[in-house]
């Protein structure tokens, strides 16, 4: 399960292994970009690496934050654009996308659909065990892989159910 935390100076990526309801993080990291870099390239890089990550972990599903709309509206462009290369470097890869809002990441892992940063990377670190915090935005990915995770299992149980 891949988890994608879209961002153009920073990307988050994250992958979690479920086995049953014990979760594990297989890998993550980010993907940094110079605010003085053409955008274009910007996008490429995210592309790239995401294509990277993906060919050497082998996930078969991927979650990404929806993108909110910031006070200021060329920030939110922006970040469209980075969560648009990522989504297409997932579909490239053939891997179905899930979306989930910032609120419902943070509500899955969190419990508190307004949880801080800080917050999301200690529960991230305590739900994956990990042994230490990951840095901000790849605990948002791990957060959102998490989601899905959980998200998937209540829906094959209910499904199952009817």
């Amino acid at each position: 399960m891949l988890g994608v935390d879209p961002g153009l100076t920073v990307t988050g990526w994250g992958v979690v292994e479920a086995n049953g309801s014990v979760l594990r993080s297989v890998a993550y990291g980010v993907i940094a970009s110079s605010a003085e870099s053409p955008l274009p390239l910007r996008l490429a890089a995210i592309f790239r690496q995401l294509v990277q990550v993906i060919g050497s972990h082998q996930p078969v599903v991927a979650a990404i934050e929806e993108v909110f709309m910031a006070r200021n509206a060329a920030s939110a462009l922006k970040l469209g654009q980075a969560r648009g290369a990522a989504m297409v470097a997932v579909s490239h890869c053939g891997l179905a996308v899930h979306e989930y809002s910032a609120l419902l990441i943070k509500k899955s892992v969190v419990g508190y659909g307004r949880a801080d940063k800080q917050q999301v990377q200690a529960m991230v670190r305590l739900l994956l065990a990990m042994p230490e915090l990951p840095r901000a935005d790849a605990a948002d990915a791990l957060a959102a892989a998490v989601c899905h995770i959980h998200h998937a299992a209540t829906a094959q149980r209910l499904v199952a159910a009817s």
